[in-house]
């Protein structure tokens, strides 16, 4: 499952700057912006989500599908449309997968399978990267410059009645249980292919619409 110009919602854009990176160009003109120090927006800790509380959904014979799926476990398996189809829910069941699943939403909601576990992957390589960037998937959402889609404190509110939710609640899910190996690996960027940012980065994969990059 960062600060001069934003990047638009399909790129995300490097979180220092290197010295092999021309920053001086603006990104319109698809070269790399010039970023500063991470920080978060909401100095008290993670950033707010509005309607955090997702109500309740239940299936064809009246069960909380949230209540069924948390008592069935879902095993690391190479089939990743299974687990996708088991672990669909309107509630994320914490606020971290939520922002987790927003991320993935927004970005790769169009995306196969493949794209929107690759991007929620970036995500999570960033809340893992020792420092680098924010230590959760809320803090690298709201790390200034890098998701158009992030207004403000809160993030945007999402159709959770909607497949396409539902899928990133499950990919959310897997990115965070590490349940699916993911061929962008440890990538920490990626951008949409009709745009030619021209970064100095090493390329890791092309899935989709996104090329990824470490």
């Amino acid at each position: 499952m960062l600060f001069g110009l934003a990047l638009s919602a399909s790129s995300i854009a490097p979180a220092k700057s290197d010295p092999t990176i021309d920053t001086s160009v603006p990104f319109a003109s698809a070269t790399l912006p010039k970023v500063s120090v991470p920080e978060l927006l909401n100095t008290q800790g993670e950033p707010e989500l509005s309607d955090s509380k997702a109500p309740a959904v239940q299936d064809e014979d009246g069960n909380d599908v949230a209540a069924v799926e948390q008592a069935a476990p879902v095993k690391a398996s190479g089939d990743l449309s299974s687990m996708v189809a088991q672990l669909r829910s309107s509630d994320a069941g914490s606020r971290e997968i939520e922002c987790l699943a927003t991320g993935i939403y927004f970005e790769s909601k169009s995306e196969p399978l493949a794209g929107q576990l690759a991007v929620g992957k970036v995500i999570a390589n960033r809340a893992d990267s020792g420092g680098r960037f924010p230590s959760t998937y809320c803090g690298v959402l709201f790390q200034r410059g890098q998701f158009s889609f992030v207004r403000g404190r809160s993030l945007p509110s999402v159709p959770r009645a909607s497949k396409q939710w539902q899928t990133a609640v499950a990919i959310a899910k897997i990115v965070d249980q590490d349940l699916h190996h993911s061929s962008v690996g440890n990538a920490l960027f990626f951008h949409a292919r009709y745009v030619s940012p021209r970064w100095r980065l090493k390329r890791v994969a092309s899935i989709g619409n996104h090329v990824f990059y470490r």
